[in-house]
């Protein structure tokens, strides 16, 4: 079995799609991603095809190796997505070849289903109580939302108030065991971020999320010391290796590896393994697509420290298309109880709907963030 050749898409939302098809005729499908730069991943990704053509698709470790290590310039978002993506698609084809989903070919489950969350509030969250209560009446057993919008180094009060009050709000009615998850989404700096994770605390968040980005990483031991608050991190980290580095400062309790960013199925496999090793949790970071997320449920399925899984179905992102609509069985990807089953068809466990995929690739979309300022004019971190 030979890779014959590697096809790239983008589709809206803001997604990146790979397919990777093998002499035999298997295909496999990976995203390949990253959010305001996806068509930059993807020309990465067809720069790395003379890499791949011809190559045995059973060798992932190898090819990871080759594709990692093969070039003198290592790591970071761009290479690093575009290894995800590759690597998702070799163990779709892998778990196809052997007719069996990938988690059996990585020792098996430790769990048959897996804690979800959904997002509420948007970009600026404001009205989030009537949002939360109608994920609570969905089933969901928690939800994560934008903390603030935009914030100084030095700000004014009247905004931490109004973090509290939207929290508070949220405690009050869904109650003491509802899950709150709080992103502060690396818009908040240090001096700002111990008031405010200090004063959270009385609320009981399930966890904070990027107080300060990890740029600053040595700094999450202090604000872990200055409130009782579990704080999670690591969506913008790259391989083993970054992680190595935030795991052996300490002060995280979770990390958020992204399949589509840091290394793919295999590489968040390994990071998962060292966070167990510091008594760290996993939950896989996935605003994503359907093959980011089946991706991430293959990883959590043999995890013991996975605790809970995000998902963007229904999340503000989305505009004109949702994770979806690009697969055929989308009954397996039904929540019960604020739980989601494990795939259990064989590879990533979903039927994608390549005519879909093509049309959507005919007018690629050009997804960007927004760009904010401060009052005085100065960029603010999105």
């Amino acid at each position: 079995m030979k890779i014959d050749k590697v096809n790239t898409y983008l589709v809206r939302p803001r997604w990146g799609f790979v397919e990777i098809i093998c002499d035999n005729g298997l295909t496999g499908w990976g995203e390949a991603v990253l959010e305001g730069h996806t068509a930059t991943v993807l020309k990465c990704v067809d720069e790395m095809n003379d890499y791949l053509i011809g190559a045995d698709p059973s060798n992932i470790e190898d090819i990871w190796s080759v594709l990692y290590r093969g070039g003198f310039y290592r790591g970071g978002g761009i290479l690093t997505s575009a290894i995800s993506g590759i690597d998702q698609a070799l163990w779709d084809i892998k778990g196809k070849f052997f007719d069996t989903p990938i988690y059996n070919l990585m020792g098996g489950t430790v769990r048959n289903k897996i804690r979800v969350y959904s997002w509420i509030g948007g970009d600026r969250p404001q009205e989030v109580v009537a949002a939360a209560l109608e994920k609570q009446k969905q089933g969901f057993l928690a939800i994560k939302m934008n903390a603030t919008s935009e914030l100084s180094y030095i700000d004014k009060n009247s905004k931490i108030d109004a973090v509290l009050e939207r929290v508070a709000s949220i405690r009050e009615a869904c109650g003491k065991d509802f899950g709150i998850a709080i992103d502060f989404h690396g818009r908040v700096h240090k001096p700002m971020a111990k008031i405010l994770a200090k004063k959270l605390e009385q609320f009981d968040p399930m966890f904070i999320e990027e107080p300060v980005l990890c740029e600053h990483m040595e700094y999450f031991k202090e604000i872990a010391n200055s409130c009782n608050i579990p704080i999670a991190t690591g969506e913008r980290l790259y391989t083993k290796y970054d992680f190595k580095r935030l795991l052996n400062i300490g002060g995280i309790d979770i990390i958020q590896p992204d399949v589509s960013h840091a290394g793919g199925i295999t590489e968040v496999k390994k990071i998962a393994s060292m966070a167990e090793a510091y008594d760290v949790a996993l939950a896989p970071h996935c605003p994503l697509g359907p093959i980011a997320l089946s991706a991430c449920l293959q990883v959590d399925a043999t995890s013991y420290n996975a605790t809970i899984q995000e998902q963007s179905i229904g999340i503000h992102y989305n505009e004109g298309r949702s994770v979806l609509d690009y697969i055929t069985n989308p009954e397996d990807f039904i929540f019960t109880d604020g739980y989601v089953n494990m795939p259990t068809k064989p590879g990533l466990g979903i039927n994608i709907n390549k005519e879909l995929i093509i049309e959507e690739n005919k007018n690629p979309h050009n997804w960007k963030n927004p760009l904010w300022r401060h009052e005085d004019g100065s960029v603010a971190e999105w």
